[in-house]
């Protein structure tokens, strides 16, 4: 687009706007055309703009499918996601037990001491793994893991069978049930959960409540593009 173009749509000079273009262009924000001089749209502005694609193309996928799950189970049900290096709660659908959890769209989990971390620490980068290992970890509850090798073992423990509870590890007599779901690239894009009271959600988990959540994340996996869930 020309610059004279932006600095009509924006109601601002060209001068004011050719120095804040300079600027993002700095920053990759912006590229410009160096034989017409016209802007477009730059790289990382793409890349941050997949980012955000990528974080509610999973929620409204699964929404769906978690609404399913709650229903077939009663226990609430969460989505969540990495965030900027940290894992945040997407999404939850309260359950229709007598608990409801305070938790809200945007809360933070540690890695270490939530189902849906380890998940992440089992199937996401290894990098992912080596710094939560490498920095401090908080002793939440009772059942925390919070030493290297024993976290280290749970994680491939995780990665085996496919799934991961966290009962007592972050809150007392709560529990939560989590599974992967991946996209097309065979990739995790996010993680859900049931969660609840451990009298409801034992660990280890129930056979068939375990199976409706393993099919809720291989459903939610075939609608985000996983051709194959081996």
């Amino acid at each position: 687009m020309p610059l004279a173009h932006i600095a009509n749509a924006l109601s601002a000079s060209k001068a004011t706007i050719y120095r804040h273009l300079v600027t993002l262009q700095r920053h990759g924000l912006v590229s410009q055309d160096p034989d017409t001089g016209r802007y477009d749209v730059g790289v990382k502005l793409l890349v941050l703009g997949e980012s955000v694609r990528a974080r509610f193309e999973v929620v409204s996928v699964a929404r769906e499918e978690l609404m399913r799950l709650r229903d077939a189970t009663g226990q609430a049900v969460t989505i969540c996601r990495m965030v900027d290096g940290e894992l945040i709660v997407l999404d939850l659908i309260q359950g229709r037990t007598v608990i409801e959890f305070g938790t809200r769209t945007g809360t933070r989990l540690d890695l270490h001491a939530s189902a849906h971390g380890k998940v992440w620490l089992a199937f996401g980068p290894q990098a992912l793994l080596q710094k939560t290992l490498a920095q401090p970890r908080r002793q939440w509850a009772l059942n925390t893991i919070a030493d290297v090798d024993s976290l280290n073992e749970e994680v491939a423990l995780v990665r085996r069978r496919g799934w991961a509870v966290a009962a007592n590890e972050m809150i007392t007599a709560i529990n939560a049930l989590a599974v992967p779901v991946f996209d097309h690239r065979n990739q995790i894009a996010g993680s859900i959960a049931i969660v609840g009271a451990t009298q409801f959600i034992p660990s280890p988990p129930d056979a068939v409540q375990l199976e409706k959540v393993l099919a809720a994340g291989r459903a939610i996996s075939r609608g985000l593009g996983r051709r194959s869930n081996r």
